[in-house]
This record gives C-alpha cells, sequence and structure tokens, in this order.
C-alpha cells in the first residue's frame, strides 16, 4: 500500500494558486485535490499580485505623462499577460460554446478546438472594451481610483474561482484543470474566504475613500461574484458541469462586472 499524502502545507497551496491561475514563475510541486482544494482558497491573493501589478503599470505611465486611455489599456493588458492570455481564451471558448446552441458533448467539442469562432470574438472584443472603457473613466477620476478598481476586479475574479470550485459544482470532463479543481473546495471554506476577502476589501478601500468608497466598492465586488455565478449556473445546465474554459470565462465576468459597477454612482 502506498503511503497517504500528507496535508497540504500553506505554500503548496500559494504554489498551486500562482502555478495555475497566473504566469508567474512558480513551480506546483503537488498536483492532487488536496492541493487544489488549498490553492483555490488562495486564489484571491494571486489576484491580488496580478492586481497590484496591473495598477503599478497604469499608475507609472500617469505618472510619465500618458493620458487615462493608455493608463488604462496597459492595466488591462497586464492580466492577461499575466496568465498568458488564457482567461480571455477560456471565456471566448466558452462564449463559443453557449453561442453554438448544440447538445453538451458538441459545445464542449467546439470549445475544444483551437480556433476561436464568432461568438468568441465578439465577446473578446465587447469585454476588453468594456474593461478599457471603465478603467479609463476610473483613471480619469483620479490614478487611486483606477488603481484599487484594477486591484479589485483582479481579486473578485480568481475569488469568483474559489467559489465556483466549491462541492456540489461538477466538472463536464474527466480530465484537465476542470476537474481537478471541480468540487474541491467546501462550501463552508469557500464563504469564509469570500466574507474575509470582502471585509479586507471594505476595511481598505474605507481607508482609501471613506465609507461610501468601503460600500461602493463592497458592492462592486458583490456585483462582480454575482454575475459569475450567473454565468456558472448558466454553464452547469449547458455542459453539465465546468471546464478550465468555464473557470476563464468566470474570471473575465466578474472582473469586467467589478469594473462596471464601479463606473456608477
Amino acid at each position: 500500500m502506498s503511503a497517504p499524502r500528507s496535508t497540504p502545507t500553506a505554500a503548496d497551496g500559494i504554489r498551486f494558486a500562482f502555478g495555475t491561475l497566473t504566469a508567474l514563475p512558480v513551480r506546483v510541486t503537488r498536483w492532487d485535490r488536496e492541493a487544489a482544494r488549498a490553492g483555490m482558497l488562495a486564489a484571491p491573493l494571486a489576484g491580488l499580485v496580478v492586481g497590484l501589478c496591473a495598477a503599478a503599470v497604469g499608475g507609472l505611465l500617469l505618472l510619465a505623462g500618458s493620458g487615462p486611455l493608455l493608463a488604462a489599456v496597459a492595466t488591462a493588458a497586464v492580466p492577461a499577460a499575466l496568465t498568458r492570455g488564457l482567461h480571455l481564451d477560456g471565456l471566448a471558448d466558452t462564449a463559443d460554446g453557449l453561442g453554438s446552441a448544440k447538445p453538451a458533448e458538441d459545445a464542449l467539442r467546439i470549445m475544444k478546438q483551437s480556433d476561436i469562432g464568432p461568438f468568441g470574438v465578439t465577446t473578446l472584443l465587447l469585454v476588453l472594451l468594456t474593461q478599457v472603457a471603465a478603467l479609463t473613466e476610473l483613471y480619469d477620476e483620479g490614478w487611486a481610483y483606477g488603481a484599487v478598481a484594477a486591484t479589485l476586479a483582479a481579486v473578485a475574479a480568481r475569488l469568483a474561482l474559489t467559489l465556483a470550485a466549491r462541492t456540489g459544482v461538477p466538472p463536464a470532463r474527466p480530465e484537465g484543470l476542470g476537474a481537478t479543481v471541480a468540487g474541491s473546495v467546501p462550501p463552508r471554506a469557500a464563504l469564509l474566504t469570500a466574507l474575509l476577502v470582502t471585509a479586507v476589501s471594505a476595511a481598505a478601500c474605507g481607508g482609501l475613500f471613506g465609507a461610501y468608497g468601503a460600500l461602493h466598492h463592497t458592492l462592486a465586488l458583490a456585483a462582480g461574484l454575482g454575475a459569475a455565478q450567473l454565468l456558472l449556473t448558466h454553464c452547469v445546465r449547458r455542459f453539465g458541469g465546468v471546464t478550465g474554459d468555464v473557470f476563464g470565462g468566470l474570471a473575465e465576468t466578474a472582473a469586467t462586472a467589478a469594473l462596471v459597477v464601479l463606473t456608477l454612482g
């Protein structure tokens, strides 16, 4: 009999989160359900790092004298670069699968193809334009507004994955990243993570922008998670579960929805 695997450490979970959700040079030391659980619980931390990098690039451009539009484009490009475009690719594939209106098996086959169809192209274009437009408006209000928005959007994107990996959400395929992480996180742990991230976010935004800022950013985070949940429910109904592509689509949906809400009010 083989020896039982040890409980994954926090470092194992962080390596899994950064190694699978970013393109940063982090080596994944464990690839099993226990490590996947720890990794998905650490996903918002990966989002925080990605968001801070995006905010830093936007801030440097503004400091160098660029306008809000160029800073917004660069800010939106950083998360794509730090994930090698995997989340955007997942969004496009998910759009093609859903837009095909075909049975689950055929839709999943379409999603696995290397090319991007018209639904995917259109969705990518609209999502990226929305992100850039929202960031431009926020940077126009001041660097802090754009920087915090970029960070919050990246955190919301990864927190949506934590919630989507909860027990009860099945994988659509028996292989791939989706099968590894699907159903790996106990619902209570996912909820506690969401509450912790929300509390920290509200406290940080309250310190920067006051009580209204804390409320506004909390609502934006909630809107991002709500939009991702709606997409998740639809994908589970259409595909029979989640895939790695669906996780990418959830991340981009959550980030975009959060940015849109931050421009309102």
